[in-house]
């Protein structure tokens, strides 16, 4: 082997080195991102479920009302006052 393809040989090899420890780092990098990002999701639904359990009592009083209201309005369309009114 001549000494030239020996040193282009040499200088490849380095090249191909430096390349698989890029590599290495990228794919560390994306391995890392897709855990944070993972853990984030897993956060952001943690906080969701965690406020509706100390929001659901507020919900369930706002529940009630709406259907006491709902209650009240078709007791008041059914009742007999109403019927006089639709004969005037």
């Amino acid at each position: 082997m001549d000494p030239e393809s020996k040193q282009l040989l040499q200088n490849t090899l380095a090249l191909a080195e430096e390349n698989n420890k890029l590599l290495h780092k990228i794919r560390g990098v994306q391995r890392r991102e897709a855990i944070w990002g993972t853990l984030k999701i897993i956060v952001i639904i943690a906080i969701a479920l965690g406020s509706l359990y100390y929001i659901e009592p507020y919900l369930d009083k706002i529940l009630n009302l709406y259907n006491s209201v709902t209650g009240i309005e078709q007791k008041v369309n059914s009742s007999p006052l109403q019927d006089l009114l639709k004969k005037f």
